[in-house]
């Protein structure tokens, strides 16, 4: 990872290579390989006639490249990531789905598409709104107001389809960042192959979209070290090679990821809503267990800061919002209407660490494998490559 942010003593911050080899570079590049005009082709991909891209949810590079048994196929297409550099790409910060799947879709950095985080306060209100779950009364298109590149790409021509699970048909976090071409409903395996293969075969330009999530799930569940996440491995890495044997010809497969996992151990955990210290002058707790978004109560920020960095700052780098903004972690620009959505105080772990709230958060905090932040293991993600 290239740019950094020395914070006193910690570890450099690596901040995404926004602009030059993150995820939301991902898709107008395809879409410009394809002969789509007013689109940067910034990751240098070669020209095609249809492509597919691929995002598996939670297949970090770290762990990619340390499971070559259970993932015999995509370790061997290492060599072709970004481009043919062998080089992964970042995913942005925070490293969790929401926001990925805003940069991706979009192709806009998370102070621009404002996702910026798992859950995040609604400027004016007491509360917090999960961009997964998403809540009734925000309209995804007034919380997120970009088209996305599949919608320009349609706009411009270009078949797009999107073959995917049906239950993601119409989910207010795939209409705020994904929306745009056909919807095609096929379940993860086999049919997902066919379907992504017949879209493919179509006169181009083509451009589809594919995604699985099981990974990522498996990995929550029961952590990236044990046999049911191997095992899930391997069934993705069959999926894959199955699908890029069968690509019609002219066309392209590009496998990414939205994160990377880490297992955190139990007595690796603290709990705010159990320690008076953390708890103190926090109105809202946003984000998730390894990158917080910190909301205060008037006039406390100052001594949140304090006792967080403090208790924290060994194992976390605690920065205010502005400290986090200006030292580019949501991107080089954040918008006003974005500003207030990002805690007073933003802490992203560096350590061995996860920062839960039993009371509030009792699923959540129950996880094993966590993600969000921007070490290596969290923040680099595949672009493999595979043509017809």
């Amino acid at each position: 990872m290239s740019a950094s942010v020395w914070l006193d003593e910690q570890p450099p911050v690596p901040l995404p290579r926004y602009g030059t080899g993150a995820l939301s570079d991902l898709l107008p590049s395809i879409a410009a390989s394809l002969g789509m005009p007013g689109e940067a082709n910034t990751l240098g991909l070669a020209p095609a006639r249809a492509a597919c891209v691929f995002l598996i949810d939670g297949l970090g590079w770290d762990l990619l490249r340390a499971h070559p048994v259970e993932a015999p196929y995509l370790h061997s297409l290492l060599g072709t990531s970004f481009a043919g550099s062998g080089r992964p790409l970042t995913a942005g910060f925070p490293a969790t789905t929401a926001t990925s799947l805003a940069s991706f879709g979009t192709g806009l950095t998370p102070g621009v598409h404002g996702l910026v985080g798992y859950s995040v306060a609604v400027p004016g209100e007491n509360r917090l709104m999960n961009q997964l779950r998403w809540v009734d009364d925000i309209r995804p298109r007034d919380w997120q107001p970009y088209p996305s590149v599949l919608e320009r790409a349609a706009a411009a021509g270009i078949t797009v389809a999107q073959v995917n699970d049906v239950i993601f048909e119409h989910t207010p976090l795939t209409r705020a960042v994904l929306g745009g071409g056909r919807y095609v409903g096929a379940e993860f395996g086999e049919r997902r192959v066919k379907g992504v293969h017949r879209q493919l075969a179509q006169p181009g330009p083509v451009l589809v979209y594919t995604y699985a999530s099981e990974l990522d799930r498996c990995g929550h569940g029961m952590g990236v070290d044990s046999p049911e996440w191997r095992a899930e491995l391997r069934r993705i890495d069959g999926v894959v090679r199955a699908m890029a044997e069968g690509l019609p010809a002219d066309s392209v497969l590009y496998v990414t990821a939205d994160h990377g996992m880490v297992d955190v151990a139990p007595e690796q955990r603290v709990d705010v809503d159990t320690d008076p210290g953390l708890s103190a002058g926090v109105a809202l707790l946003g984000g998730e267990s390894r990158a917080r978004h910190v909301y205060t109560r008037p006039g406390a920020a100052k001594d949140v800061h304090a006792i967080w960095d403090d208790m924290l700052g060994d194992q976390m780098w605690v920065l205010t919002r502005d400290e986090a903004i200006e030292s580019g972690w949501f991107g080089p620009i954040v918008e006003d209407r974005v500003r207030a959505r990002i805690g007073d105080i933003v802490a992203a772990a560096f350590g061995d660490i996860a920062v839960v709230a039993s009371r509030r958060e009792p699923g959540e905090s129950r996880l094993t494998g966590v993600h969000g932040s921007m070490t290596s293991a969290e923040q680099l993600i595949p672009l493999l490559e595979v043509r017809g």
